[in-house]
């Protein structure tokens, strides 16, 4: 539990993972990973959406774009393991985390206010997602799949400062820190209320 606690805090985020996450995972592998595998090609696919909508924005264009490449090449490797494993990558699921997160984000008033609720959705995914890598690293039992969630922990564990960053610099420090509160804030609320799923990154 320790170690759940400090992932959290180091994360910023206000409710740990139940552990009990990570053992229905490991009985239905081929589900976690399929999601897995789909919410890297979502991501893939907000950044490059981000750019497309706000590409006067030169630092978000300049920073995201490394990020697309390295999310598709995450969802390349996820598919890649699948493959191995004699795997079906199967049909996209919907995303109920994401969805509610986007419905309390959705009430924007005009076009820069809408970007500053898809950096804070950006951000919470991805610092959710680097939580339950973490978890993965250290808690599931085959050691080849401790090092390839600890191999993505690394990778992905300052995208979601990345996104932070982008918000205070349009919309000053003050701005999004108390919109980053609120999120955490809903966000744990949403998780408490959420059903413990196995076959479901978040």
């Amino acid at each position: 539990m320790e170690t759940i606690e400090r992932g959290k805090r180091v994360l910023g985020i206000d409710l740990a993972t139940d552990p009990r996450w990570v053992n229905l995972a490991e009985l239905e592998l081929e589900e976690i990973l399929s999601d897995h595998a789909y919410c890297e090609q979502k991501a893939t696919t907000s950044c490059i959406s981000l750019i497309q909508r706000y590409p006067e924005r030169t630092e978000l264009v300049q920073e995201l774009m490394p990020i697309v490449t390295e999310e598709w090449g995450h969802f390349r490797l996820v598919v890649a393991e699948m493959t191995k494993r004699g795997m079906s990558l199967g049909r996209q699921r919907k995303d109920q985390y994401v969805n509610r997160l986007r419905d309390f984000m959705k009430r924007a008033n005009n076009r820069e206010e809408k970007l500053l609720h898809e950096l804070m959705i950006c951000a919470m995914i991805e610092a959710r997602s680097c939580e339950r890598f973490r978890l993965l690293s250290l808690h599931i039992s085959e050691e080849e799949l401790q090092a390839f969630y600890h191999r993505f922990m690394v990778s992905e564990a300052g995208h979601y400062k990345l996104f932070l960053k982008l918000a205070k610099l349009y919309f000053t420090d003050e701005v999004a820190l108390a919109k980053w509160q609120e999120m955490l804030q809903f966000e744990a609320e949403l998780l408490a209320d959420m059903e413990i799923r196995g076959d479901r990154m978040h």
